[in-house]
């Protein structure tokens, strides 16, 4: 999970630097899908067979692609106009809608220590933001937009795990976006300027699909709630591309409320150790006196 959120902070930066550049965000977006495609099929060796790209459940699939489409253009649209550490402080909203969403659709309930304390890491997000300080604009709408459509991605994501392959989740995620986006091209193609940024458009499909794989094998190794406080460490990495590619110095709300942040998220990791090892305690004790019985 880690691992995911650095491929993510790669492709958010990339984004931005496109963005600003003056390239259509509708292309930047179809290229960040397609490469995606191209990379998959080549990386599991489509050739030698496609059974392992089948759709157990193709409505599911296409509605998941929808909502990583959303999630990615309404990332990139705010992109032109906020901050990296704006749009990644707004992004944060999604662990919590994805904490409170896993108990009634995966049954994946948060006990209220965990609740609090995601709540914390939300205190640090607005230490950093400060809302009252600044304008609520267009570009606020789209990340909160963006937010919620990658909340319930994740959300999907976990649900379609246990019947779906790796690969087709992989695949479709990125298909269906790609799709969806051809009939734009001819009214939105912006063709970079110059070898470099056509690698850096490259290189978001190459983050984008990493990011995702990544993302699906850490749900099939735990549940959302126990994933919920990684997104904050995108934090550190923006902040750092923040400053040395954009020219955003850190202040000390910045700092502090990024502080609050991993320790929010470093709690709830205790919490679910602690949790874990008293539910295999008790385990061990209900197969112990089974066996005395026995």
């Amino acid at each position: 999970m880690l691992s995911v959120y650095v491929s993510f902070s790669f492709l958010d930066t990339s984004s931005k630097y496109l963005v600003l550049a003056g390239i259509a965000p509708l292309f930047i977006a179809w290229m960040r899908f397609t490469v995606h495609v191209v990379l998959v099929m080549g990386l599991f060796r489509s050739w030698q067979g496609l059974a392992r790209f089948r759709a157990a459940n193709l409505p599911a699939h296409i509605l998941r692609g929808v909502l990583l489409l959303g999630s990615t253009l309404f990332n990139i649209l705010a992109l032109r106009t906020l901050q990296l550490a704006e749009t990644t402080s707004i992004y944060f909203f999604g662990p919590m809608v994805i904490t409170a969403l896993a108990g009634p659709l995966l049954g994946e309930w948060a006990g209220w220590r965990r609740w609090l304390a995601i709540l914390a890491g939300f205190v640090g997000v607005l230490v950093i933001t400060r809302p009252g300080v600044g304008v609520f604009g267009v570009g606020h709408l789209l990340a909160l937009g963006s937010m919620l459509s990658n909340s319930f991605y994740v959300i999907m994501t976990r649900r379609m795990a246990a019947k779906e392959t790796p690969e087709s989740l992989i695949l479709y995620s990125a298909l269906v976006p790609s799709l969806l986006l051809l009939p734009t091209l001819p009214f939105s193609a912006t063709l970079p300027p110059d070898g470099w940024h056509w690698l850096i458009l490259l290189l978001l499909g190459v983050f984008g699909g990493l990011g995702h794989w990544l993302l699906i094998r850490a749900y099939k190794l735990a549940t959302a709630t126990a994933l919920a406080p990684y997104p904050y460490s995108q934090m550190i990495w923006m902040i750092g591309f923040g400053y040395f590619i954009f020219g955003q110095f850190p202040d000390g709300w910045t700092l502090g409320g990024a502080a609050i942040i991993v320790a929010s998220g470093l709690y709830i990791l205790h919490r679910e150790h602690r949790l874990r090892v008293r539910n295999r305690a008790a385990l061990d004790a209900e197969t112990g006196e089974l066996a005395k019985k026995l």
